[in-house]
């Protein structure tokens, strides 16, 4: 297993709020929302959307969610955020929801072999996410630089 640590957003209860914020207003304005319709949205009166949009009060998953939904963005990517300490992968997982798939993902495959998932050895999973996180990557650099790319000594990639 790799030495790095993710710390979950409750370790950090008073720094995660202006990166809250930050990541929230950042999504908000990103889809050209005022405070006002993302709170109609939300079903919120604006002074608690304010206080919520600048990270006020306690981490509440289901406000996350309704926030999400109200901006079509990702709130696991937004949660995921919080825990890398950084707003962008929040605003790169915005339209593609690509948190929520990955949660999907590992629910589906929960679901399949229930129990059997203790079974599984850290290593191999960490191979197959960094294989298939590999491939993903090789997508999305053809998706922004289409055509053949040659690497090192004129091998095709």
């Amino acid at each position: 297993m790799p030495d790095r640590k993710l710390p979950l957003p409750a370790d950090q209860p008073s720094g995660r709020r202006p990166l809250l914020s930050r990541i929230l207003k950042a999504i908000r304005r990103r889809r050209g929302l005022l405070s006002q319709e993302v709170a109609d949205r939300m079903g919120l009166p604006l002074r608690t959307y304010e206080h919520f949009e600048a990270g006020g009060g306690r981490l509440n998953l289901a406000r996350l969610q309704s926030f999400a939904e109200a901006t079509d963005s990702d709130a696991y990517a937004i949660v995921a955020s919080l825990a890398f300490g950084e707003i962008h992968f929040a605003l790169r997982c915005a339209d593609n929801k690509a948190m929520t798939i990955a949660m999907m993902a590992i629910q589906d495959l929960d679901r399949e072999v229930g129990d059997d998932l203790a079974l599984l050895d850290a290593r191999r999973i960490l191979h197959e996410f960094d294989a298939a996180c590999g491939r993903l990557a090789e997508e999305a650099r053809s998706r922004r630089f289409p055509g053949p790319r040659d690497g090192p000594a004129g091998s095709a990639r």
